[in-house]
C-alpha cells in the first residue's frame, strides 16, 4: 500500500513539474495579444492582432480583414539558451557630434559668406554692390523679405561707420545673419517621457529626403543621451523601408514595431507602435512616416489619420519635417503644406553642406515660424547634430 502511495506521488509532481516547465516555454510579451473591439478610426479598416495575427471588423458593410503587425517582445527568448549577447553600437556623444560638423561645414565651399565678404570689402560699395549682395542673398534662398532686411541693415550700418575694412564687414555681417537665423527659437527636441507614457514623435517627409535615415540617426542620438527608445515603422509602402528601419534600430539595440507584408495600413502600424512603448515603458517612440507627395491630396490625408489615430492613445508631443536643403524655395513649399497637415513642431535639415542654399534656415523659420531643430551634413552615422545659430552663422563666414 506504500509503495502505491508513493507512486502515485511521483507521478503527480512529476505532471506538475511538467506543467510549470510548459506555462515557462509559452511565456510571451507581457500584454497578451488581442484584436481592438473597436475601430480606433472613423475611416480605419479595422483592428489588429500582434505576432502577425488578423482580426475582422465591418467596413462600410463589407467584412475586411488586415495583416498583423509584429511588435517586439520584451520578455521573449525566455526559452532558449542564449551563450552570446548580441554587440550594439555606442553612438558618439552630442558634443563630439557637434565639432565634427562645424569642422566639415568650416570646410566646406562656404559660397554664401565668403561671396558677401567679397562684395562688403571692396574700396567702393555703391549701388551696383548692393545689387549683387542682394542677388547672392536671393539665390541662397534667404527669401525676399529677409534679404531685403539684411541688406537694408547692412547699407545702414556700413554707412554710419564707414568700415571697409574685412574685419570690421565680418563682424557687422555676423550680427546680422545671427539675428535673422534668430538665437532666440526654443530648438529643444520634446523627447522627455510623461508620468504614464513615453514621448511621442512623428517624423514626417516628402520621398528622397533621407526621413528613414534620419529617424535612424535621431535614435542614435538619443541612446546616447541614456534615453530607451522604441522605433515605429509607419512607411509600409516604399519596399524594404521597415528593414531599412529595424537595421538603424538594431545596430543601437533599439526594437522597431513594422508590418509583416508590405502595403499595410500605415495609422495601424503607428498604433500599435505606441502601444508597445506603453506597455513597454520606453522613453520615447518615433513614427517613420511614408514619403508623401505633398500635392497629392489623399496621401496628406493618410498622414493626418495617422496623426489622430496615435493620439487615441497620447498627444504627439513633436512633429519633425525632414527637408533637404538643397531644394531650397521647393523645400520652403513642403514645409507650408505638411505644416498645415499635422503641426510641425521642428525642422530636420539634411545635407546642410554650407554652399549657397544656406539661406533656407532663415526662410522656413520666417515663413513658419518653426525652428531648425536637427542639421545633418554627411551620410555617416552620427552625422546628425542639434542646429545651433552662432555656430552656423561663424561656420558660414569662417
Amino acid at each position: 500500500m506504500n509503495e502505491t502511495f508513493q507512486i502515485v506521488i511521483f507521478f503527480v509532481i512529476a505532471i506538475a513539474v511538467v506543467g510549470s516547465a510548459a506555462v515557462l516555454l509559452l511565456k510571451g510579451r507581457r500584454t497578451p495579444p488581442g484584436a481592438y473591439p473597436t475601430l480606433r478610426d472613423a475611416d480605419d479598416r479595422g483592428g489588429l492582432d500582434v505576432h502577425g495575427a488578423t482580426s475582422v471588423d465591418l467596413v462600410d458593410g463589407e467584412v475586411a480583414t488586415t495583416p498583423g503587425v509584429v511588435v517586439p517582445d520584451d520578455l521573449s527568448g525566455l526559452d532558449e539558451a542564449v551563450t552570446e549577447l548580441p554587440t550594439t553600437e555606442r553612438p558618439e556623444p552630442v558634443q563630439g557630434r557637434l565639432a565634427r560638423l562645424r569642422a566639415r561645414l568650416v570646410r566646406s565651399n562656404t559660397a554664401l559668406g565668403k561671396g558677401l565678404l567679397a562684395l562688403l570689402s571692396r574700396d567702393k560699395i555703391d549701388e551696383d554692390v548692393w545689387d549683387e549682395v542682394e542677388e547672392t542673398l536671393l539665390l541662397a534662398d534667404l527669401g525676399t523679405e529677409p534679404t531685403t532686411e539684411l541688406v537694408d541693415a547692412l547699407r545702414a550700418r556700413v554707412k554710419v561707420s564707414g568700415s571697409r575694412t574685412p574685419e570690421e564687414v565680418k563682424a557687422m555681417l555676423r550680427e546680422e545673419l545671427i539675428r535673422l537665423v534668430d538665437p532666440t527659437m526654443d530648438r529643444s527636441l520634446a523627447t522627455e517621457r510623461h508620468l504614464d507614457r513615453p514621448a511621442i514623435v512623428l517624423v514626417v517627409g516628402v520621398n528622397g529626403v533621407g526621413k528613414t535615415t534620419t529617424v535612424g540617426k535621431l535614435a542614435r542620438v538619443l541612446v546616447a543621451e541614456d534615453k530607451d527608445v522604441l522605433l515605429g515603422a509607419a512607411d509600409t509602402f516604399r519596399a524594404a523601408a521597415a528593414e531599412q528601419l529595424a537595421t538603424w534600430g538594431q545596430r543601437v539595440g533599439v526594437p522597431t514595431v513594422k508590418s509583416d507584408i508590405d502595403g499595410a495600413d500605415p495609422a495601424s502600424v503607428a498604433f500599435e507602435a505606441v502601444k508597445a512603448g506603453i506597455d513597454q515603458e520606453v522613453d520615447v517612440v518615433m513614427i517613420d512616416t511614408a514619403g508623401r507627395l505633398q500635392n497629392k491630396v489623399g496621401l496628406m490625408d493618410e498622414l493626418g489619420k495617422v496623426k489622430r489615430v496615435i493620439e487615441k492613445q497620447g498627444t504627439v508631443d513633436e512633429v519633425l519635417l525632414v527637408l533637404d536643403a538643397t531644394t531650397g524655395q521647393n523645400g520652403l513649399n513642403q514645409a507650408k503644406v505638411f505644416s498645415e497637415v499635422v503641426n510641425v513642431t521642428g525642422i530636420v535639415l539634411t545635407k546642410l553642406d554650407g554652399t549657397a542654399k544656406g539661406g533656407i534656415v532663415v526662410a522656413i523659420q520666417r515663413s513658419l515660424g518653426v525652428p531648425v531643430k536637427l542639421v545633418g551634413l554627411g551620410e555617416g552615422a552620427d552625422d546628425l547634430a542639434p542646429f545651433e545659430a552662432e555656430s552656423f552663422v561663424d561656420a558660414l563666414l569662417n
